[in-house]
C-alpha cells in the first residue's frame, strides 16, 4: 500500500508509527494540514497524526472524508487523548503509536479490503460480455478474454454507451489520445482484432455503421436497415 500521512513530527511517519520500518508499505509524509490532501490520488490510506493537535487531526479527517477523492483513513491516537476521538471526525480505523507490526498490518487491510468491497463496481454488462475496469478484464459468458490493452479499451469505449455510435475519429481520441499520429485505419484493425477475439456466435455485437463508425448492439436488438455489415 501507499500511505499518505498526514503528521508534524520531524520524523514522519516512520516516526509516528515505529512498526512501519518492518512493514512492506510505501510512505509519504505531508504536514498535518487539510491541504495536503492533494496527494489523495496517489495513496491507498490515509493516516492522521492524532498524538499532538487533536484540531487538526480532527479537521484533516473530515476533509479527508469528504474529499471527491475520497480515501480510508487511520487515525493514531495516544492512549490519553482516546476520550476525544469521535465518530463525526470521519475516520475508518484507529490505532496506537506503539502498534506492533502485525496489528498495524492487520488494521491497513481491514481497511482497505472495506473500502474496495464498498467501491463501486465499474463494469459495463451487455448481454453475455462483462467488461470490468477495475480487473481489466472482459469477460463472455464468464470466460475471460485475451485482449491487448488497446482491444480491451476500445471494447470498454463501444460497451460504455450500448447503441451509440462512435465515429472512427472519436474511437481514436477515446482509446488513442488525441496525441496520436496514425490515421482511422488503426480503428478498423483492432475492430477486426475484437470481433475475431469475440468468436462467431459474438462477432455481430460490434456493428459497422457505413461511413460512419461503429457501435455496440445488445444481442435481441439486431437490426434495422442502418448500413451495418
Amino acid at each position: 500500500m501507499h500511505l499518505l500521512v498526514l503528521t508534524d513530527r520531524p520524523g514522519g511517519g516512520k516516526s509516528l508509527l515505529p512498526s512501519l520500518e518492518y512493514l512492506d508499505h510505501t510512505v509519504q509524509d505531508a504536514p498535518l494540514d487539510a491541504s495536503s490532501l492533494g496527494g489523495l490520488s496517489g495513496c491507498d490510506v490515509v493516516v492522521v497524526d492524532a498524538t499532538g493537535d487533536l484540531r487538526e487531526a480532527a479537521g484533516a479527517c473530515r476533509s479527508a472524508s469528504l474529499h471527491e477523492l475520497a480515501r480510508p483513513t487511520l487515525v493514531v491516537m495516544s492512549e490519553g487523548g482516546l476520550a476525544a476521538l469521535k465518530a463525526s471526525w470521519g475516520f475508518d480505523e484507529w490505532l496506537l503509536p506503539q502498534a506492533s507490526p502485525a496489528e498495524l498490518e492487520t488494521r491497513l487491510r481491514i481497511i482497505g479490503d472495506r473500502a474496495a468491497a464498498q467501491r463501486p463496481q465499474r463494469a459495463a454488462n451487455v448481454g453475455d460480455l462483462v467488461v470490468d475496469e477495475d480487473s481489466y478484464q472482459v469477460r463472455l459468458r464468464g470466460v475471460p478474454l485475451d485482449l491487448t490493452y488497446k482491444e480491451f479499451e476500445l471494447l470498454k469505449t463501444l460497451a460504455g454507451s450500448p447503441n451509440r455510435v462512435f465515429t472512427r475519429e472519436l474511437l481514436l481520441q477515446e482509446v488513442w489520445g488525441y496525441d496520436y499520429f496514425g490515421g482511422a485505419r488503426t480503428v478498423d484493425v483492432h475492430i477486426r482484432r475484437v470481433r475475431a477475439k469475440l468468436g462467431p456466435e459474438y462477432e455481430s455485437m460490434i456493428g459497422t455503421v457505413r461511413g460512419v463508425g461503429y457501435k455496440l448492439v445488445p444481442p435481441g436488438t439486431r437490426r434495422r436497415s442502418d448500413g451495418d455489415d
